[in-house]
């Protein structure tokens, strides 16, 4: 090989050299990014940050469209209360959303839906949550890649349970949410039933039954507003089946919550199916539904 060739040759390799290392330290911090903005990341027992997550958006029937929120706690020992203003606010048309004042531990899916109009458009709503002085902010909007379908489950029609608070009054099921009033004293257990029932098909991320399947429908209850502390005898109930010719299960399950001071509550109970928590990445089975509760001493 000639000079030239040979110092052209040497130029090439040192050339490609720069580059696959250019592209092996871009892809690293790439990679490193990622992995920092996945909800993956290290929990911590308190002190961590909590989230807002959007998980979609459905269509109603009069035109008009939900949103649908839930939010991630990244404190495992921390349950957070954070007042409707400033450091939890819903905008524009807020600070008050319907969002939770209290956030649980964890990743919480589908716990309230936003209604907004049919020329909601491009339109956004953002969701900003200051938690242990750390300052997050969501968006949430009509993106086509995020419409789901809350209600029914397409490749077996699995659909959500349906609840009731009382064993033939009005029901719910998905998202959309049902509230009932009750009224209760400080320090006082105040009883709570719950009739569930549920088509009991299964929807896996594998299309395969889970190996160890508890019952058709599971309850939890919580706090999900409120200026005190309450304590539910059972957060997840056990559910007393019932016989019935409407659906393949059908049960009631009773509760208690005890308040630690007066003012006004908001209990909500998530009823999950076989499909679990968050619908096991489908945005479906999943219904909820709150309890406003007027506390006095």
């Amino acid at each position: 090989m000639g000079g030239n060739a040979q110092e052209s040759a040497h130029c090439y390799t040192l050339k490609f050299a720069k580059a696959a290392r250019l592209a092996s330290l871009m892809a690293a911090a790439t990679a490193l990014v990622w992995a920092q903005s996945l909800p993956l990341e290290p929990l911590h027992e308190a002190g961590a940050s909590v989230t807002g997550a959007f998980e979609g958006w459905y269509k109603n029937a009069d035109g008009s469209y939900n949103l649908l929120l839930g939010y991630f706690n990244r404190n495992l020992k921390q349950d957070l209360d954070i007042p409707i203003g400033p450091d939890n606010r819903i905008e524009p048309g807020g600070p008050d959303r319907g969002q939770p004042t209290h956030f649980l531990a964890g990743r919480q899916w589908g716990m309230f839906s936003i209604k907004v109009p049919a020329d909601f458009g491009t339109q956004k709503l953002t969701w900003t949550i200051v938690a242990n002085g750390q300052n997050t902010i969501i968006p949430a909007g009509l993106n086509p890649d995020y419409e789901i379908s809350p209600f029914e489950e397409a490749a077996v029609h699995n659909t959500p349970p349906v609840l009731r608070f009382e064993e033939r009054g009005p029901s719910v099921q998905g998202p959309r949410g049902l509230t009932a009033e009750r009224t209760a004293k400080v320090g006082v257990p105040l009883s709570l039933t719950v009739w569930a029932s549920d088509d009991a098909k299964l929807t896996t991320s594998s299309g395969a039954p889970p190996r160890n399947l508890g019952p058709p429908v599971v309850l939890r209850w919580s706090k999900y507003r409120g200026p005190g502390q309450v304590s539910f005898n059972a957060e997840r109930p056990e559910i007393e089946k019932l016989e019935s010719k409407e659906a393949a299960f059908s049960g009631k399950a009773v509760v208690t919550a005890t308040f630690s001071e007066p003012g006004q509550y908001v209990l909500q109970v998530v009823a999950n199916d076989y499909s679990g928590e968050g619908g096991g990445g489908f945005q479906c089975c999943w219904t909820h539904a709150q309890v406003s509760v007027l506390v006095q001493r």
